[in-house]
């Protein structure tokens, strides 16, 4: 295992065979399909396999960080993302008891819960995006999520925030058709219905266009 490798393509963060072979099958879904819908199908039983699997992730990318921009000790942790920025994979680590910044990701994705419990909220945006800094929400629904349990990302139901339920940290992994923490997103202040540009960055590594 070695802890940065970049070849002409992608950069693994973390580099060992269990998430090359993971990418790998993401990348030859991508290739079959091209609706994200059939992409996440396909996606499904290999991202099963690697919530199940808890040897490849190491302690390092399962730690709380004050450098992550969602706040509140919320560790954000780049472990592979594609040359073109369409691809990115991390974990995130949200202490017990914290919750996220309700935020989009504005693109396709798979979250899946690694370690720990959450509970998650998802939004409606019931206006049309027009009036700037103001956003209309309501909570669509709520899940109670277990190690093992995941979800999808989609236009639909892209707004969110997680709030861990357990007493140890919870560790989710992301899988986003985007930068995630690199791009500018949106963060939402329900309560206000106010809105404000948004990128929380990585710890472990900088956006491409600061370095």
């Amino acid at each position: 295992m070695t802890d940065a490798t970049i070849d002409a393509h992608d950069e693994y963060v973390l580099d060992n065979p269990r998430i090359r072979a993971f990418v790998e099958q993401v990348k030859d879904a991508r290739g079959r399909h091209a609706d994200p819908h059939a992409v996440i199908d396909a996606i499904r039983p290999h991202f099963a396999d690697l919530l199940a699997d808890k040897g490849w992730l190491p302690e390092q990318y399962q730690e709380l960080s004050e450098a992550s921009g969602m706040g509140r000790g919320i560790g954000m942790w780049l472990l592979y993302r594609a040359g073109d920025g369409s691809l990115a994979f991390s974990s995130l680590v949200v202490p017990s008891g914290v919750q996220t910044p309700v935020h989009d990701h504005l693109a396709w994705g798979l979250v899946g819960l690694y370690r720990g419990e959450q509970a998650e909220e998802v939004y409606a945006r019931r206006d049309d995006g027009a009036r700037d800094g103001y956003a209309d929400l309501e909570v669509a629904h709520t899940a109670a999520l277990r190690p093992g349990d995941f979800y999808e990302l989609m236009p639909e139901n892209d707004i969110h925030r997680v709030r861990t339920t357990s007493d140890v940290t919870s560790v989710s992994l992301h899988l986003l058709g985007n930068d995630n923490g690199c791009i500018w997103r949106h963060r939402f202040h329900p309560d206000e219905h106010g809105v404000e540009p948004f990128r929380s960055g990585y710890v472990n590594v900088e956006c491409r266009d600061q370095d």
